[in-house]
């Protein structure tokens, strides 16, 4: 009996772990679905062979004193409760990724954890696409939105720019699989999965988003050693002004071609002055985790007309919140944290033997570029259901230690 409930419980982890991210272009209430069946079945396995989690990882001690400088936040907060909540967060970010460490345990998981993410990209690239032309998806019935006469796709995420962090997060994985590994039929059909994400980057219209895949697949070329594709990239980076869109045209010049306000947009600007303003005044350990927006009107500083902000939101940069919640040692655990990551990846992509894993390997470094790159835009890592997907890729990457000797 005790053998059949231990299968079913791996059964449940194995399939879980799987589906998270097909599962997050959906809908969030299916992704935490899953994560509750895989963290209740993750539990009772370890209660009933009476085991401890296997905790040990390159990013484990890093989390911890991130957790750990994320309590201290709470002597400045104003908000205990939202404190609490961004504590439970963190707490179920690593969960996942410990979980994700450990069980994963085999190539053809793995296999089966890219197709899950290949599936998750084509059916929110399609539904983008298909939103741009009938003004609604079909998941969730979101319309597009509009900006400088531009239609922008949503799929079926909150906004644009969300879905933009969903792609590319993911696309690098895609891309490298495509590009570098498969032949024959199985290339022909993820080469097009692999356009169509980025298809359904360009219909965001998110200037981070396409910086961040740009730099991936660079990334990605400088590894592999493939000069062709290092050349298609400068070539598009030169001939993209005159493909832009007139109304993108238009509105460049009106920013007097200023590469920042380009990129940024003038209530960014304004927005990254006022979060420098609230480090200033709580540099070490911030304001309290999970209150940068409840504190955001009380460091506002003078703005221009043409640069207002609301009394409310995020820092449009993960970098800048984080130290604004939980100070510049928070922010300093966490590029410690990043660190031992990328030189964990790195080791571990030169131990594989595989050559799939070694794909796989190299563009999960890609992934984690292309978000980490996002965030310099965007507050990625404080959107619940996009960060989730940042979280369980580093534990799936870190599961493929596990893998070296196959």
């Amino acid at each position: 009996m005790k053998e059949k409930i231990i299968r079913y419980l791996n059964f449940v982890i194995y399939w879980a772990i799987v589906l998270i991210p097909f599962s997050i272009a959906i809908a969030p209430g299916m992704t935490f679905s899953f994560m509750g069946l895989l963290a209740f079945s993750y539990i009772c396995k370890k209660l009933i062979i009476w085991e401890a989690p296997k905790i040990v990882t390159p990013v484990t001690l890093p989390f911890l004193l991130l957790i750990a400088v994320a309590f201290i936040s709470f002597k400045n907060t104003i908000d205990f409760r939202a404190s609490l909540q961004g504590i439970t967060k963190l707490l179920q970010d690593i969960f996942l990724l410990l979980i994700c460490a450990e069980e994963v345990r085999d190539k053809k998981h793995i296999k089966y954890i890219v197709f899950s993410i290949a599936a998750g990209a084509f059916l929110s690239s399609y539904d983008g696409l298909w939103q741009v032309i009938f003004g609604k998806d079909f998941i969730q019935g979101h319309a597009t939105i509009i900006n400088i006469g531009i239609v922008r796709a949503t799929a079926a995420f909150p906004n644009a720019n969300v879905f933009g962090v969903y792609l590319s997060a993911i696309a690098p994985l895609i891309i490298g699989l495509a590009l570098f590994y498969y032949k024959g039929a199985k290339k022909i059909l993820m080469l097009i999965v692999a356009a169509l994400a980025t298809f359904g980057i360009v219909l965001t219209f998110s200037r981070g988003t396409a910086l961040a895949l740009y730099l991936s697949v660079l990334f990605l070329s400088f590894m592999r050693k493939s000069k062709i594709i290092s050349v298609a990239l400068i070539i598009l980076l030169l001939v993209s002004p005159f493909v832009m869109p007139q109304s993108i045209k238009k509105w460049a010049k009106e920013v007097n071609y200023n590469p920042v306000r380009f990129m940024l947009n003038d209530d960014r600007i304004s927005i990254y002055k006022n979060a420098l303003n609230m480090i200033k005044h709580h540099p070490v350990i911030g304001v309290g985790v999970n209150t940068f927006s409840k504190n955001y009107q009380t460091y506002k500083l003078p703005e221009p007309d043409w640069a207002k902000t609301v009394g409310s939101l995020y820092a449009h940069n993960h970098f800048l919140q984080m130290a604004g919640e939980i100070g510049l040692l928070g922010l300093a655990v966490f590029l410690w944290l990043l660190y031992r990551l990328f030189k964990a990846n790195f080791r571990i992509y030169s131990g594989l033997k595989d050559e799939y894993l070694k794909v796989v390997s190299v563009s999960l470094v890609a992934c984690f570029i292309a978000f980490l790159t996002n965030g310099l835009t965007e507050t990625s890592l404080y959107y619940s259901r996009v960060a989730m997907i940042f979280w369980y890729l580093i534990g799936v990457t870190l599961s493929l230690q596990n893998l070296t000797k196959e």
